[in-house]
């Protein structure tokens, strides 16, 4: 394309923030679309251009020799065990295409912990970061963010110096245990997801809601795996104290906990309901079919892309943002009516318990 001659009125140099603002794009996508790279739509491309010419636009020659020497590679730090977490892989690829660049995948395991998947990926030559439900405190997030963008997806970065783009946890367990209460269920407990992403915000939601329908809390200790799901369901087994709904930190959690109850005969939800978080594509399943809270895992990704991909093409001045978006209750086949009758379950009890 061709640009429009030097501006030498003395104004202030038009800048690719100003051509994406009078474009209505973002400023990645206007960058693509200067760049003539793939991605932008023919009327997003136009617009952009028209843009350029009108506001005089030049592309910095420093800034484009810099760019020859970029590798524009997005890191991803994720657990490969966790289906919201495969979720939000399907979603950051497309989204990181469209802005131009390329994804790096670096897992997070037991026998590899998160710093060790973080030192490979900067060692490709990523140039940001995504840390897909990081555990990392603010004092190491600030550090990392010192060295290149991050963006943390499932929890708040901006106390730490960094972007993240998190669901509104609190709202999300409220809305939960309001569908058990109007469901008749005065007994609801739930598994907590202990020092996981959320599960604080998660907890108080819990609280909150139960203490407004006038309910005492019970929770448990858990964790985001089918493990602590199977624990608090043997718990509920072993136990006499009338228990009727579980609501379960995350999806996966919830799935140990189903899996446990119907093993042992109970019928649910006709005797025990149950409520996971995430709404991953586990529990689309038709033999689990789990009602749970949804987190919008396409918005989240593209969200998180852009916001490090803005860093990346020169907007450093800005905040750090804590990007917030409302979770949606998705009711399935296994919450109902609390059951007027328990004989089933305390039966079922009684059987586990000779087991």
């Amino acid at each position: 394309m061709t640009f429009a001659k030097p501006d030498t009125s003395g104004r202030q140099r038009a800048t690719l923030a100003d051509v994406a603002a009078r474009a209505g794009v973002s400023r990645a996508l206007a960058s693509l679309a200067i760049r003539d790279a793939p991605g932008p739509s023919a009327a997003s491309r136009e617009a952009v251009l028209r843009a350029a010419t009108e506001l005089n636009y030049r592309p910095d020659p420093a800034a484009q020799l810099l760019r020859l020497h970029r590798s524009r590679m997005l890191g991803v730090v994720f657990d490969p065990r966790d289906p919201f977490h495969a979720d939000l892989l399907e979603e950051i690829y497309p989204a990181a295409e469209r802005c131009g660049y390329d994804v790096v995948l670096g897992a997070r395991v037991p026998t590899r912990p998160e710093q060790r998947a973080v030192e490979a990926l900067v060692g490709s030559r990523c140039e940001a970061l995504l840390l897909v439900g990081t555990e990392a405190g603010p004092a190491q997030l600030r550090t990392l963010g010192g060295r290149l963008p991050i963006a943390v997806v499932g929890g708040r970065g901006d106390n730490a110096g960094v972007d993240g783009v998190r669901t509104r946890d609190q709202m999300g367990a409220q809305a939960a245990v309001d569908l058990l209460a109007d469901l008749g269920h005065r007994r609801i407990r739930l598994v907590d997801g202990g020092r996981h992403p959320g599960a604080a915000e998660r907890r108080r939601g819990y609280r909150a809601a139960m203490r407004r329908h006038g309910l005492a809390a019970d929770i448990v200790a858990g964790d985001h795996t089918e493990d602590s799901g199977v624990r608090a369901a043997r718990d509920l087994l072993d136990g006499t104290d009338g228990i009727t709904a579980v609501l379960a930190s995350n999806d996966r959690c919830a799935v140990g906990v189903l899996d446990t109850l119907l093993r042992a005969g109970v019928d649910v939800p006709a005797e025990v309901s149950v409520v996971g978080y995430d709404d991953s594509r586990l529990t689309r399943l038709t033999h689990i079919d789990l009602t749970t809270v949804a987190q919008d895992a396409d918005r989240m990704a593209r969200l998180a892309v852009e916001a490090v991909v803005q860093r990346l093409e020169g907007d450093t001045d800005n905040p750090p943002r804590d990007i917030l978006l409302d979770p949606q209750l998705v009711v399935r086949g296994t919450t109902g009516p609390v059951s007027t009758s328990l004989k089933k379950t305390a039966a079922a009890r009684t059987e586990w318990s000779k087991s």
